[in-house]
């Protein structure tokens, strides 16, 4: 992942230099994790057609293949045949507007299959990149947002977050095409909306942290001391927040981004989604591992006062929930975190980030 940040130009000088010397035995183990899940995802990808899961979903065959593209051991010139037909079924999903899906969720699916495109550092995907970014950029609606990809209403903080990460990664190449009257996004009504799913009231344990939209939380509600019901700020959609004001070019040092900052170091556990208990769980630890490496954080102080590598201790985490076959799974379904493709997918990309830093 650190080559693919790269790779795009992004600036990642917020990334700040570790002042540790490193562990050079841990980072072996991690390099041991990383080939045995991608063994794991070689074995079970669909002979048929070369997706990963279900074919109704590209989005799972797109975190798969971007997941092989920050293969830390992955040579210039060394894309499997394996990957090579992963790429074209996502290919073959495309819609002649240059949506990427097959049913349903049209907007996840494009957005991390434009992840995958540009990942690979293909010139010839740059067509269909450019294609579905354009396509992207119509789903925004009057909120500011971004919803499922019907052009309906209603917008959520996840489907926003996943437009703004494939805007984000390639906007180089859309400049560099110098795309003259290409629509572009409405960004201060995406800051709008972004802020909208903030918990910035006065409820100290909830204050900074993320809700799924205006008006609702996937967390249960909680009733404060005066009997008001708050919506409760829950850890996956908070770090999809940050990374979401990260993404609009909000500074660093913008008071919404270190309310959310401060509302993940408060609540900041290995062993659950803070708000949702064991459901999402490797989705926020995905999410934390991207976004507290783009933040540039180090480490974390916690509220009893220690200082820890959270770094370490995530890949810690998730080399200790492996199976023995390579694979990570939840038994909790939500979000689809049983399926053992998606899960090792998140698992994998996690551990790539962290490989560099260790």
């Amino acid at each position: 992942m650190k080559r693919f940040l790269l790779s795009l130009s992004v600036a990642v000088s917020v990334v700040a230099t570790p002042a540790w010397a490193g562990d050079i035995s841990f980072r072996h183990e991690v390099e041991h994790a990383i080939d045995h899940g991608l063994d794991w995802l070689k074995a079970h990808q669909n002979a048929t057609n070369g997706s990963w899961s279900t074919p109704d979903q590209p989005a799972l065959t797109a975190l798969a293949l971007t997941a092989f593209m920050g293969d830390p051991s992955l040579g210039s010139n060394s894309i499997s045949p394996g990957v090579q037909r992963g790429y074209e079924f996502i290919q073959a999903s495309a819609k002649p507007d240059g949506a990427i899906y097959n049913k349903g969720l049209q907007n996840y699916n494009t957005a991390l299959c434009v992840m995958a495109l540009v990942a690979a550092r293909n010139p010839a995907y740059a067509p269909q990149i450019l294609r579905a970014r354009q396509w992207l950029l119509t789903q925004q609606v009057d909120s500011g947002g971004v919803g499922y990809g019907d052009h309906g209403p209603h917008s959520d903080m996840n489907n926003t977050f996943t437009a703004l990460e494939a805007l984000y990664y390639s906007k180089p190449l859309a400049a560099d095409k110098s795309l003259a009257g290409a629509k572009d996004l409405n960004w201060p009504a995406a800051i709008h909306f972004i802020q909208s799913c903030q918990n910035l009231g006065e409820d100290a344990k909830n204050r900074g942290g993320f809700i799924y939209d205006p008006t609702s939380s996937k967390a249960p509600a909680v009733t404060n001391a005066s009997g008001k019901v708050a919506l409760r700020s829950y850890g996956s959609i908070s770090y999809a927040g940050l990374l979401s004001y990260i993404y609009c070019d909000v500074p660093r040092d913008d008071a919404r981004i270190t309310a959310v900052y401060d509302w993940s170091r408060d609540n900041f556990t290995l062993d659950e989604n803070p708000g949702m208990g064991q459901q999402g769980l490797y989705y926020y630890l995905h999410l934390m591992a991207k976004a507290l490496t783009i933040y540039g954080t180090d480490r974390l102080t916690l509220q009893d006062g220690r200082s820890i590598d959270w770094r370490h201790d995530l890949a810690m985490k998730l080399l200790n929930l492996q199976q023995t076959d390579g694979s990570w799974s939840n038994p909790n379904n939500r979000w689809w975190e049983h399926d053992p493709a998606l899960v090792t997918s998140y698992s994998l990309l996690s551990l790539e980030m962290l490989h560099d830093k260790l």
